[in-house]
């Protein structure tokens, strides 16, 4: 099983800290993120990661080589001119994929405790092109669910409003999106987009234009920190040293 580690961001909220390394290399317990995220990932028996980087890239490259790659086949994917955001880099790595089944995605500045095989059983199970795992809805940029559990829409935090892109089955529900999902090989072929852009987006027109599916896995019992201010970091680590 393939997976991908979303590892070029800047984490420009967590300066003074990213001004010489990038969030994927924040420390966390004593291990960079990118350490902690693969090493969960390699556990749960995906043997073949993908990692994509741009900010201080080599710094990441060094890491994982004295890591020995977390013990797993690693293939890197550098964006070299711009962080190419969630959509754009999954595309720009499409060189470094296998592509013999569903592939994990998961965001390196997210720490949580998800049963990732559990996550990709159950898209195996489907004939969605992704699942995405989510939580019960906290923010304004939420995702919106039908009872069968089918993603129909979303929130756009600029109007506050909530946009559907196709008719949902019975009524609807706000969930958000925690940064890990599993996506089907298929995606390649359906992408039109170029550049910097969302996967959200991207599976936003897919299902408002082509009728895709795209499936969601409850996650409401998982840990889920999102390191992505000092705040959360420093739960994040409480959590991890075994605090309160």
């Amino acid at each position: 099983m393939e997976a991908m580690i979303l590892a070029a961001g800047l984490g420009t909220r967590l300066r003074p800290l990213t001004n010489d390394k990038p969030k994927a290399l924040v420390d966390v317990g004593g291990q960079p993120m990118l350490e902690r995220t693969a090493r969960r990932v390699v556990d749960a028996g995906f043997d073949h990661l993908v990692i994509n980087v741009h900010h201080f890239a080599n710094r990441v490259k060094e890491v994982i080589a004295e890591k020995d790659g977390f013990g797993t086949e690693v293939s890197i994917s550098h964006e070299v001119e711009q962080n190419l955001e969630t959509g754009g880099g999954i595309k720009h790595a499409e060189p470094q994929f296998r592509k013999d089944g569903p592939f994990l995605v998961h965001n390196v500045d997210i720490l949580t405790d998800l049963d990732f095989k559990g996550l990709h059983d159950t898209h195996d199970e489907s004939d969605a092109l992704a699942t995405l795992a989510v939580r019960p809805v906290e923010t304004n940029r939420y995702l919106s669910i039908d009872e069968q559990g089918h993603v129909v829409g979303y929130g756009n935090p600029e109007d506050g409003e909530e946009h559907l892109v196709t008719a949902p089955q019975g009524e609807t529900e706000k969930v958000d999106f925690i940064g890990v999902q599993v996506i089907s090989p298929r995606l390649f072929d359906l992408m039109t987009e170029e550049g910097v852009f969302s996967i959200i987006n991207v599976y936003m027109r897919l299902i408002a234009e082509e009728g895709e599916t795209v499936r969601t896995h409850r996650a409401d019992d998982a840990l889920w920190i999102d390191i992505g201010t000092h705040e959360r970091l420093e739960q994040a680590r409480r959590y991890v040293e075994g605090k309160t």
